[in-house]
């Protein structure tokens, strides 16, 4: 006499899982890209406002490294100068447009690659044992 167990197992599969997480990630990047961007153009302004040392080495390469984010706009609109204290209101429109532009491109990104979650499908795999003394 054989004696046969039958077990089965069911897992699920999520259709699209892979589009999501990618569409997930590359918002979350322009997002992170977008964060740092303004936070290095906003201590620009700030060190521009105290009336930092542009030789300071720190305050050179934070100018060197925000120069081509800013250079688009400067001649836009009058500084404010007041000893040795600048208000660079151009960079202040850069920061503005910039985030205007990158939250167009995340959406962008988000419509083409997002897939709505749907219903999981049901996988059901059937596998038979012996299980006969030996």
């Amino acid at each position: 006499m054989t004696n046969y167990n039958k077990q089965v197992t069911t897992s699920q599969r999520e259709p699209e899982l892979e589009q999501r997480i990618f569409s997930f990630k590359a918002t979350q990047l322009i997002w992170l890209f977008l964060g740092v961007l303004e936070a290095l153009l906003a201590l620009r302004i700030l060190l521009k406002l105290m009336g930092a040392n542009a030789a300071n080495p720190f305050a050179a390469f934070l100018y060197g490294l925000t120069y081509l984010f800013v250079y688009p706009f400067q001649g836009l609109i009058q500084t404010p100068q007041a000893e040795g204290m600048v208000l660079e209101l151009s960079t202040i429109i850069a920061m503005m447009v910039y985030a205007l532009v990158l939250w167009g491109f995340e959406r962008l990104v988000w419509v083409i690659f997002y897939r709505p979650r749907t219903a999981p499908t049901a996988v059901t795999r059937t596998t038979t044992q012996d299980n006969r003394p030996q």
